[in-house]
């Protein structure tokens, strides 16, 4: 998952401005008590910044997969 797509999920699943302020606001502990934006700042990958907002978010599984995706993604090569 890159970033773009990482947003491109949130803005679907949360939509465009309640997402934004969750992925600026709200505070993750699996990401080390940071925002989903600091954390993909200090380098998390963007997998793990959406399963972190997923499980805080009890988004149910089938929807975890992404815009447009019907199975997990994998890291995308750099």
């Amino acid at each position: 998952m890159t970033r773009s797509e990482f947003h491109l999920a949130v803005a679907d699943e949360f939509g465009d401005t309640q997402g934004r302020a969750l992925v600026r606001e709200m505070v993750l502990s699996p990401l080390g008590h940071r925002s989903a934006h600091d954390a993909l700042e200090d380098g998390v990958l963007p997998k793990d910044v959406w399963a972190a907002l997923c499980d805080a978010m009890q988004v149910p599984l089938s929807r975890r997969h992404g815009v447009g995706h019907r199975q997990p993604v994998g890291d995308t090569p750099a």
